[in-house]
């Protein structure tokens, strides 16, 4: 086993003279003398989710009171808050600017759907006149002067840089979209983002890349499959960079400014579960990528999952913290994944600070696949999600015949556990592809040790089709709405969307004149179809590695008015400009600030190309479904997790909010099943949290004990924010979506009177 152990380590760590970098950092955030500012998705480059202060204390956190309210903004979208303003998405899909001490508009950008889902950056130049929003929109990133809305053209070309060129080896005219839902992360005069360029055959490879916040010209790239001569290119077959697509970072990533190390998880390759077209350990998918961030190079790296087939994309931000650790202090980088698992190493060398095993796992039956034959189990610290499903983890809050159904099924399955490899049959992947620790699920305090993990179990039971049940028909689509639908709606909810055993109907079969249905009609709105996509409800999953673009065509699909001109494409509903309704005065402008004509057909669209000359044309084996089981799971279903890594140890764990099916039998504290929220930490030992029930809550963060909590009337999905405006606290959080809903699918009452849109609260002022 030693020996394996060696041969398997360039596959875990490979350190190429790791120096920290210790040079004065310009880190280009704004910190006004007047104010502490929440200025990205997690609060600033590191993602730590941690916020300085101690105003909102354990004494005086159930004082907390609404200060104002904004009705207009949405969710989904985080906030960010400098400078007194806030920047974020409302007025249907507008960007606004709102005053943070009074919620009053400053100024709305109409049209803006198709930007990143979760928030932007923001950049300011050294003397504090130039201050920028920056966020992929449809592929094109792009940035708003953060005073006015008004884009900056000077940036890229006219104003852009088209993210679809320069993946090398791949024709920009056939990349459909490549803009992640997660903006990326602002470095002194770098804008380093990754990239969503899909999940199907052939689709780009995830390069990361930076570019420079004023001209948008590119500084570096990081090749995540190797090109001929770099490390790693060995890991692949021959030319696979040609071929093979994903190993992204779609989700976050994470800035150590001070040494100036981007730490950068990547996700599977595609295809995510099937591999015979990618024999061999496949760096550097499914891993943490320690790059310098100020020239793209290479300082170590350590591989998770090997070949992975489970979809196991890591894109938790890695979270730093100080340890106590053999009688000294290090710094280490923590990284949740989505096998359950915390892997815990030094920054600067990449070091596990425990040991990682490498043991053998189950082995694949499939013709022409080849599992790798171990994978890293790390001995410390203790797993945060289960790792192993059988029928005692069945929901026993199941009707009986649906129980009865399931338990069969999970009976009948391929289940070896975590490494189950897929096949034809029904296979249990456990955490499974929506599972453990997601996007937005992880925080940290930087001096103490203390991780925090929000962690799903929600474990997902597919197979891989065979090539006969393949629809022979899968070219031959109308629209690209239709195609998209197929592709992931079609197999739950039907191909009349009029729903199945195993989902709700999306559409309504019959007309009803006296409350103006139309037969055919959607049952949703956009919004409530663009909050499932992003976070997931009930079995659901979330569908994240959608990309912007592809989500605003399937909820035209969807939503459109029932006749020939359907499908999202010319002549759908939503096709064209979406008023906002604000005061004409405060219209900064409206969309993108530019568009690339779409050719004939769209891009990226049709039936695949064949492999590059050389390569074997490989059978393309695609999975049913993803498979999630949801609410099938025994709760709870969604917890926060507290790790002590001086220990290590799980110092406490607690349901992340209430479901409300369970909480109408007296069930409480079970979480909510496809939750994709953040938490807040404070310095004065809080945590505060929205789980999807309608309510902000905070607990000590030494026991998790409830301290307070708070309702409001639309749901909550994203990360709520923190800041400090002259002198007074703020907590803000987006309750802009659609209520829960309980059995049946009825929307669950909500107390009159209680506030919506963006809710500021803060202590009462004396």
């Amino acid at each position: 086993m030693a020996d394996d152990i060696w041969r398997f380590r360039r596959y875990l760590v490979a350190p190429v003279g790791v120096v920290a970098v210790l040079a004065a950092v310009t880190t280009g955030l704004a910190q006004s003398s007047s104010g502490k500012w929440w200025t990205g998705y997690g609060n600033g480059p590191d993602n730590s989710r941690y916020f300085a202060s101690k105003q909102i204390n354990k004494s005086n956190v159930d004082q907390l009171q609404v200060a104002w309210s904004y009705p207009y903004g949405e969710t989904v979208s985080s906030p960010i808050v400098v400078r007194g303003v806030v920047y974020g998405r409302g007025r249907n899909g507008s960007i606004v600017a709102v005053d943070a001490k009074t919620g009053r508009e400053l100024w709305v950008r109409e049209n803006m759907n198709g930007m990143s889902n979760r928030g932007m950056m923001y950049w300011e130049s050294r003397d504090g006149r130039e201050q920028r929003l920056i966020f992929p929109m449809n592929s094109l990133l792009q940035q708003l002067d953060a005073k006015t809305g008004k884009s900056v053209t000077s940036f890229g070309i006219n104003g852009a840089v088209d993210l679809r060129i320069g993946i090398d080896g791949r024709d920009p005219e056939t990349i459909a979209s490549i803009g992640s839902q997660t903006p990326g992360e602002v470095f002194e005069n770098l804008i380093i983002v990754g990239s969503a360029p899909g999940e199907g055959y052939m689709s780009p490879p995830g390069d990361i890349r930076a570019y420079d916040v004023q001209s948008g010209k590119l500084v570096w790239t990081f090749h995540t499959v190797p090109r001929p001569g770099e490390f790693g290119y060995d890991t692949w077959p021959k030319d696979a960079w040609k071929y093979i697509g994903g190993t992204n970072n779609w989700g976050e990533m994470t800035i150590d400014a001070q040494r100036g190390i981007a730490f950068i998880p990547t996700g599977s390759p595609t295809y995510d579960y099937y591999g015979a077209d990618r024999i061999g350990a496949n760096l550097f998918s499914t891993s943490i990528l320690a790059l310098n961030a100020r020239t793209g190079k290479r300082l170590w790296h350590f591989q998770m999952v090997h070949h992975d087939l489970w979809d196991f994309d890591n894109n938790a931000a890695p979270q730093l913290t100080t340890i106590r650790h053999n009688g000294r202090n290090r710094d280490v980088v923590a990284v949740a994944g989505k096998t359950g698992w915390l892997y815990v190493f030094d920054r600067v060398t990449g070091e596990p600070i425990w040991p990682i095993e490498e043991r053998p796992v189950p082995q694949t039956d499939m013709p022409g696949e080849q599992t790798w034959p171990t994978q890293p189990y790390p001995t410390n610290p203790p797993p945060f999600a289960k790792q192993s499903f059988g029928v005692d983890d069945i929901n026993p809050y199941l009707e009986p015949a649906e129980y009865e159904r399931f338990k069969q099924r999970v009976l009948a399955a391929n289940n070896k556990g975590l490494f189950t490899p897929i096949n034809h049959t029904d296979t249990v992947h456990i955490p499974g592809n929506n599972g453990a620790a997601l996007y937005g699920g992880t925080a940290a305090e930087p001096n103490t040790g203390a991780v925090y993990v929000i962690t799903q179990d929600n474990p997902a039971m597919l197979r891989l089709l065979r090539p006969g049940e393949i629809d022979a028909a899968d070219g031959a689509f109308t629209s690209p709405g239709q195609r998209l639908y197929r592709q992931h709606c079609q197999q739950c909810h039907g191909a009349d969307r009029l729903g199945t055993g195993e989902a709700v109907p999306l559409a309504y079969a019959d007309a009803d004149p006296a409350n103006g249905i139309v037969a055919g009609a959607s049952r949703f709105s956009a919004v409530d179809i663009r909050t499932i996509l992003e976070t997931g409800r009930g079995r659901m999953p979330a569908f994240p590695h959608l990309t912007a673009a592809d989500t605003d065509i399937l909820i035209r699909f969807l939503t459109a008015v029932p006749g020939p001109a359907r499908g999202g494409g010319p002549g759908g509903r939503g096709a064209g400009p979406v008023p906002s309704g604000a005061p004409p005065e405060l219209i900064a402008g409206s969309g993108s600030v530019w568009t690339r004509p779409e050719p004939p057909g769209g891009r990226g669209r049709g039936a695949l190309p064949p492999y590059p000359p050389g390569v074997p044309q490989t059978e393309r084996l695609v999975i049913n479904e993803y498979g999630t089981i949801g609410n099938r799971m025994k709760p709870p279903f969604t917890t926060i997790v507290k790790y002590d890594l001086n220990e290590p140890a799980i110092k406490w764990r607690i349901g992340f909010g209430d479901d409300p099916t369970l909480v109408e039998r007296g069930v409480t504290g079970t979480g909510v099943p496809q939750m994709r929220n953040s938490i807040i930490v404070t310095e004065a030992g809080l945590v505060f949290g929205a789980g999807r029930d309608n309510q902000i809550r905070a607990w000590d963060s030494d026991n998790g004990k409830q301290l307070w909590s708070s309702r409001f009337g639309g749901n909550f999905v994203g990360s709520p924010a923190m800041y400090e405006m002259d002198g007074r606290t703020y907590l803000l959080v987006s309750a802009a979506g659609s209520p829960p809903t309980g059995r049946g699918g009825a929307p669950m009452p909500t107390p009159a009177g209680t506030p919506m849109g963006w809710v500021a609260y803060s202590l009462p002022q004396k």
